[in-house]
């Protein structure tokens, strides 16, 4: 394996790690601060009233994408077990 290949590998490997990530943690910020945002203006300081809606927020979000997330990890996954006989020069 040559650096240029392991650089490549990383890449990758980082960039399909925030393609999945992404929407979760975008929904999840979003949510959080519309419940601060809410908080402030009531004045109601409450950490578990961020919490709830901060898990619904996620479970929607995988539930919505977790197809279309799975089948871009097996497509990644399937692409770097085919990649291992050109890693390695056996």
């Amino acid at each position: 394996m040559t650096d240029e290949m392991a650089l490549r590998l990383g890449t990758q490997m980082l960039w399909h790690a925030l393609l999945l990530a992404g929407p979760v943690l975008l929904a999840t910020v979003g949510v959080g601060v519309a419940v601060s945002l809410v908080q402030v203006i009531t004045q109601i300081q409450d950490a578990s009233l961020a919490f709830v809606p901060k898990i619904l927020a996620v479970a929607a979000v995988i539930w919505l994408m977790g197809p279309w997330m799975l089948k871009t990890l097996l497509a990644y996954a399937t692409t770097l077990i085919g990649q291992i006989p050109l890693l390695f020069h056996i």
